[in-house]
């Protein structure tokens, strides 16, 4: 007899469940392989996320650590999150009345301190004086995922713009227009790269009458979007061992977030 766990925080509601189910299931469920149910194997993934634990501190009610870091590798290299990530968006776009495909992206950097787990990739940031990996990112207007990876500190943002541009175009089929940065993408190399894709970056200069905290037109919603990651605690730090399972794992949790506010409309409808 199978005896029902009591629910953490974390877990995947009924009605979020009943929206990424189709994205998860790589196989049937009731395959021979399978020995864990996949609901209970994406609720160890958020567990992880969310509260920053070691792989092999998986709480015993939770199926064996092993199990999820497996499955998790294949939905991650399957695609899976970023197909959830897009669908998601999509939906959220229309019900705030946006069109579905944005014509306006925000690119900006976030350097993730190093672990001994990251050390032998990590760079040194000299701007910000950490030794870690940086996570390049391109959002809508709405702060949801379009694009992201994953390079070593040390990596000029403007370097990165055309891959994320690149990216960018490719998540939603050519119809960015314009991308809004910071004054660390000025220069000629940076636009010609995003002009390559079609698109025009527009940097949002602070004002010299700084007074105080300024919150600065369109570039405050990457801000927002980073703090939203923050709070998965496995995502503070690059606790990770391959650059592409700290990209993976950026991507399931902006995933989740997308999928907690489209289950909240689905309720509401």
């Amino acid at each position: 007899m199978t005896i029902a766990r009591k629910p953490y925080p974390s877990d995947v509601s009924d009605e979020e469940w009943s929206l990424v189910a189709p994205y998860l299931a790589l196989m049937r469920e009731d395959a021979v392989q399978r020995q864990h149910s996949l609901r209970e194997l994406f609720n160890g993934l958020r567990y992880l996320i969310r509260y920053g634990i070691a792989w092999r501190a998986m709480p015993n009610d939770l199926p064996p650590w092993a199990a999820v870091y497996q499955q998790a590798q294949r939905w991650m290299a399957a695609g899976c999150f970023e197909a959830l990530a897009h669908d998601l968006r999509a939906v959220l776009r229309l019900a705030a009345g946006r069109n579905e495909e944005p014509s306006a992206a925000i690119f900006d950097s976030r350097t993730l301190r190093s672990t001994p787990e990251s050390g032998t990739r990590a760079g040194y940031d000299g701007a910000k004086r950490k030794r870690g990996s940086k996570l390049h990112l391109a959002v809508d207007t709405l702060g949801h995922l379009l694009a992201l990876h994953v390079t070593p500190a040390s990596a000029d943002d403007r370097a990165e713009v055309g891959r994320l541009a690149e990216a960018v175009q490719e998540a939603t089929g050519d119809a960015v227009d314009i991308a809004f940065v910071d004054q660390g993408y000025t220069g000629a190399k940076p636009a010609a790269a995003a002009q390559a894709h079609g698109i025009e970056l527009e940097v949002v200069k602070l004002s010299e009458a700084k007074r105080g905290f300024v919150l600065l037109p369109r570039r405050w919603v990457v801000e927002r979007s980073f703090a939203w990651a923050t709070r998965c605690r496995r995502l503070v730090k690059d606790y990770e061992r391959y650059a592409s399972t700290l990209a993976g794992l950026h991507i399931a949790a902006f995933a989740c977030l997308m999928l907690k506010q489209a289950a909240i409309l689905a309720a509401g409808s």
